[in-house]
């Protein structure tokens, strides 16, 4: 029961975060553009391509929503119970910080492009005082949490494709870094110190 329960509000939130991120992405479109990095950045500002992504997204996820064949025992599942949500909720959590405290500064990339705005500033309070992309560290620790927590198909891809982000994020420091020069490098060097302190 609690973990149907937990699975419930796990979904929720997951869509309540789609939402946030989806309004974010409205907004985005609607706000000046700025320097660029990459090829398809022009897709960026296209509503046909969120929508048409959008839509690939739910179907695929929805289509492939089919549980694992695992067998597990009762402690094995007990174990991925606790561990996907000390994953899934805290990395949700962290995601929808990160993304309220970019503001009206937060828009998406692909790993084939990245855009910023005319007005673009860089964001460097809340999450991003401790750690230099937390958006995707708590994606990474959500797709984690939700393969544990829910052991479907679509939560293993989900898992699997997770680190990718890393490429958006190599693409949205080239911009930053063009955009900002010895400002962002500053910052950059901040996060690698504390990293390695």
């Amino acid at each position: 029961m609690l973990r149907r329960f937990l699975r419930w509000v796990g979904g929720a939130l997951a869509y309540l975060a789609l939402a946030v991120v989806l309004y974010g992405i409205w907004r985005g479109t609607r706000r000046p553009s700025g320097r660029t990095s990459g090829r398809a950045a022009g897709w960026l500002r296209s509503a046909l391509f969120y929508f048409l992504a959008t839509a690939c997204f739910l179907v695929i996820s929805i289509y492939f929503w089919k549980h694992l064949p695992l067998d597990l025992g009762s402690s094995a599942r007990l174990v991925c119970l606790v561990a996907g949500i000390l994953l899934y909720f805290p990395g949700l959590a962290f995601l929808l910080w990160a993304r309220l405290a970019l503001g009206k500064m937060y828009f998406v990339s692909t790993s084939f492009g990245a855009q910023l705005y005319a007005d673009h500033q860089l964001v460097t309070h809340g999450p991003f005082a401790i750690v230099r992309h937390p958006m995707y560290l708590g994606l990474i620790a959500t797709a984690l949490g939700s393969l544990m927590l829910y052991q479907t198909w679509t939560t293993l891809a989900y898992a699997v494709f997770a680190p990718f982000v890393l490429f958006r994020a190599r693409r949205e420091e080239i911009a930053l870094a063009l955009e900002f020069g010895e400002m962002w490098r500053n910052i950059a060097a901040m996060y690698q110190r504390s990293f390695l302190d």
